[in-house]
């Protein structure tokens, strides 16, 4: 075993170490897990038939976790350890890259780094394929930076293969080829060389098309990405400044040079893989939004390599022992982001929490109750534990999430929805903490007969979602407004759902 990969293996447990660290998150599951959770549990072709309709961008991740659940059972750790592993490799991979780039000790110190970064803590505790993205798009880093160095038609085969892999489990890592074609514009390879490269990536890419056709048919899926704000240009911009700073720390001197037979200067990979995939993905957004900071999230990868430089250029300007500096600087950083890491692993360092809500729901609930979701994607509260809603009507459903090959299942119309409700004494509702305003028609028709037929005698807001349960009024004395605001909506076909964020 190489010295570099024993460097490696250091950041790569450092990594499997903070992943397990409360990988149970307080025995917490966020709504875009739930996502995962439900689909893992169906059938193979209960699995295609929602992909024909929804989410088939995240159908390689479905059908690769749904193996996992067969094979390990279902529990948090199985669901979250895929990704914790996926970020360990990818922590590997970075430090091999850096020691390829530079040497041995600015691989240690990105991979540290790279390990530290509060986004890769979050990530790498969430049962998404975000992580697998990261270690894809890690390995094609290395693949490249190995082909350019010593050609080898094996390399490049290997490399549009790791890039083929990353955007069948997300198409945006495909942005990672505009940060390898200008690596390759700057570092000036041999023609063929970049033949190579274009004829890989090429392949790459045209395996792809199929996902990307086929996801564009399903856009309304992220309709509920909201437009660019200036905390997202703000986090995006701090974070391009402090890639800018350690390559400035960086810069080569004299006695700082590339690492004999390598062909691309570090910062000539690092700073066009930090900075374009979340610049073109944003410049998409002004016209389209679709900006989130799980879709770039590999760009850290970028960000890593140029703090691991920096670590090595300042160790050299001090004159001290390079790995001495990169242990102090790694063991204050931890402690400085401490208050982010125990956030990280808590249950409100997640937007809501859907095992909570189910055992608020089973706290209140009484016989004979009915449950409502507002929006319907809630609905994932029952999907994910469904021994607590045993018995409890789902007043709105008219058909399934599996038979109507969706996430949520199928609603009747705004006219049946008040109707259902207008039969019945208690509903038990189920929505979010903050309270949104209803967008559907169908979350507006609930919301209209519960304030004119309905009052409220329990409310429960725990971990973003709130359990509220309404009685029918029965006297004058608690019917405030008009005695009948039932709506009378045209019946409609079920619209599409707003599923969990993708």
């Amino acid at each position: 075993m190489s010295k570099t990969t024993i460097d490696a293996a250091g950041p790569a447990a450092l990594t499997l170490l903070l992943g397990l660290w409360g990988i149970r998150r307080e025995n917490s599951m966020w709504r875009d897990e739930a996502a995962t959770w439900q689909v893992a549990h169906r059938t193979v072709p209960e699995i295609w038939h929602l992909l024909d309709r929804i989410d088939v961008v995240h159908g390689l991740y479905y059908l690769f976790m749904h193996g996992v659940f067969a094979l390990f059972g279902d529990s948090l750790l199985a669901l979250r350890l895929p990704s914790v592993l996926a970020m360990a490799g990818a922590t590997a991979l970075v430090t091999l890259l850096g020691a390829r780039l530079a040497d041995r000790c600015t691989g240690l110190a990105a991979g540290l780094a790279f390990a530290l970064l509060p986004a890769v803590q979050q990530y790498a505790q969430e049962g998404r394929p975000y992580s697998l993205v990261a270690a894809c798009v890690a390995l094609a880093c290395w693949l490249l930076a190995a082909a350019v160095d010593s050609p080898d038609a094996g390399h490049w085969v290997a490399y549009s293969m790791a890039v083929l892999t990353g955007a069948l489990l997300n198409w945006f890592s495909l942005l990672v080829l505009f940060a390898h074609a200008v690596t390759l514009a700057l570092a000036r390879p041999p023609r063929a060389t970049v033949l190579r490269w274009a004829v890989a990536s090429s392949a790459a890419v045209i395996g792809t098309v199929p996902l990307v056709m086929a996801s564009k048919a399903q856009s309304g899926q992220v309709a509920w990405i909201p437009p660019i704000t200036r905390s997202t240009l703000l986090g995006l911009l701090l974070t391009l400044l402090a890639g800018a700073l350690c390559a400035w720390l960086a810069r080569p001197k004299g006695d700082h040079r590339t690492p004999r037979g390598a062909r691309l200067p570090l910062t000539v990979v690092a700073l066009p893989l930090l900075a374009l995939p979340p610049l073109l993905l944003l410049a998409v957004s002004l016209a389209h939004p679709v900006y989130l900071t799980r879709y770039v999230l590999f760009s850290h990868l970028g960000l890593a390599l140029l703090i691991g430089a920096a670590c090595r250029a300042l160790a050299l300007r001090l004159r001290t022992p390079p790995r001495r500096l990169i242990v102090v600087v790694m063991a204050l950083a931890f402690l400085g982001l401490l208050p982010v890491e125990l956030s990280l692993r808590s249950a409100a360092g997640r937007v809501d929490d859907v095992l909570s809500t189910a055992e608020n729901v089973a706290a209140v609930r009484e016989a004979g109750d009915v449950v409502l979701y507002i929006p319907a994607a809630r609905r994932d509260t029952a999907l994910v534990s469904p021994a607590e809603f045993t018995g409890i009507r789902d007043l709105a459903l008219v058909r399934g999430p599996l038979q109507s090959g969706t996430l949520n299942g199928v609603e009747g119309t705004p006219e049946q929805i008040a109707d259902a409700m207008l039969a019945v004494h208690r509903i038990v509702v189920v929505s979010d903490e903050s309270a949104p305003s209803a967008i559907t028609e169908r979350d507006q028709a609930k919301q209209r007969v519960l304030q004119a037929h309905f009052v409220r005698r329990s409310e429960t807001d725990e971990r973003g979602r709130r359990v509220t349960v309404y009685e029918r009024r029965q006297s004058r004395r608690d019917e405030p407004g008009p005695p009948d605001v039932r709506p009378s909506l045209p019946g409609r076909g079920a619209p599409a759902l707003r599923g969990p964020s993708s």
